[in-house]
């Protein structure tokens, strides 16, 4: 029997992580073992999007090398990020009538249900963009609301409301060609924060209705989860960089100090503790302001129990917890990323968590349980064709 090996690619605008999955037969299940990691400084990228092709294959190549030599296996093809500037979520309706006299709704009603929630967009939000991942919401059958799966339920009318995930077309045709000349083939391409929400939400938490927040190096992703569903995905171009500058502005200090003492490593200078505290949350403020705006869009303002769970590297910096529930009276963790064959299941490297997710989406692309739909297929770019099918495909997730 053949191996099943899958690579996960995030690249992200400090560095580029690779992870190597293999899977193993426990119990009668199919779980994730990482066989094989490799990272590498991330060049010829700003604010999680391409600026030059070139630096940046040489390193995405570098990490899958490092990863390969580990693992013992060639990559040949890998699921990959996508992050940063560029990336946000449009939510859409559409309806069909049941095609079979019978009135049974089938996969092909739901997929031109899906369909025309597409067409449903209006063209001013679409424009030079590309859909990555589809999401429904909800379905209704005649009016109602659906609990579960509309398949095989009988109705004249299914509508569907669906979120669909966008990315700007020449970012993505960028980051497309950018692994190709590392001779990595792209499987299909995930929006970071869904792949990130694989390894560090529970399905409590996504049930009752919370927000994971990523503080990457410089930018800062957040999506809402309620129900189960994925509500929402914004991406705002503030990072722990920022932060990094206001200290070594704030403080006089260099920039490899000023981010050592941002993570509460630096013990060779002195400065006053409460003036830090006073630039960090300066900073923090403005990213939480930008949440609590965008919640208040979407209608969920102080009405997730599950809170803030706050990823990324800026995780780690002192007091973020406190400062997000002072600024949007919401209760806060930080994440903790879950994988198959860990230690008690965890991972303690946040930065890791993506490349982790990618892989699950990996191992699970042909799984049908209700969890969150990805939209996959073959990228294609020759000619300006369009890529992949309408699909809608649900991904159970090993979580506690």
């Amino acid at each position: 029997m053949a191996r099943q090996i899958i690579a996960g690619i995030d690249i992200g605008t400090s560095s580029i992580k690779v992870v190597i999955a293999e899977g193993v037969v426990e119990h009668g299940h199919t779980v994730p073992k990482i066989i094989g990691t490799g990272s590498n400084e991330s060049r010829g990228v700003y604010r999680g999007y391409i600026t030059n092709k070139t630096e940046a294959g040489k390193c995405v190549e570098a990490a899958v090398r490092r990863a390969e030599k580990i693992a013992g296996v060639k990559v040949r093809r890998a699921y990959v990020s996508f992050g940063g500037i560029g990336l946000g979520s449009i939510v859409a309706n559409g309806s069909v009538i049941i095609s079979r006299a019978d009135l049974e709704i089938t996969e092909r009603d739901i997929a031109l249900a899906l369909e025309a929630a597409e067409a449903a967009i209006p063209p001013a939000a679409s424009i030079n963009k590309k859909i990555i991942n589809t999401i429904p919401i909800e379905y209704k059958i005649d009016g109602k609301a659906v609990w579960g799966q509309a398949l095989g339920l009988k109705a004249q009318k299914l509508e569907v409301k669906a979120l669909f995930i966008t990315c700007l077309e020449h970012h993505l045709t960028d980051l497309i060609s950018t692994v190709e000349m590392a001779g990595i083939e792209v499987a299909d391409v995930v929006a970071a924060p869904v792949a990130l929400s694989l390894v560090t939400l529970s399905k409590k938490q996504k049930r009752v209705g919370c927000l994971l927040a990523d503080l990457g190096a410089e930018t800062f992703s957040v999506v809402v989860f309620e129900n189960n569903n994925l509500l929402s995905l914004e991406v705002f171009p503030i990072g722990g960089n920022d932060i990094t500058n206001d200290i070594a502005l704030g403080l006089k200090v260099a920039l490899e100090d000023a981010e050592n003492v941002k993570l509460g490593f630096e013990r060779r200078i002195t400065y006053p503790r409460k003036k830090l505290e006073e630039i960090v949350s300066a900073r923090l403020d403005d990213c939480f302001e930008l949440i609590e705006t965008h919640l208040k869009s979407i209608g969920r303002n102080a009405l997730l129990p599950a809170g803030i769970i706050i990823a990324g590297g800026g995780a780690a910096i002192a007091n973020i917890k406190s400062i997000a529930e002072n600024s949007l009276k919401l209760p806060s963790q930080t994440a903790e990323v879950y994988f198959g064959n860990t230690a008690e299941g965890k991972i303690k490297d946040r930065t890791w968590a993506v490349a982790c997710g990618l892989a699950i989406v990996g191992f699970n692309t042909d799984d049908v349980d209700r969890s969150i739909g990805i939209r996959n297929g073959t990228l294609i770019r020759e000619g300006g064709k369009r890529w992949g099918r309408v699909i809608s495909r649900w991904i159970s997730q090993f979580l506690p």
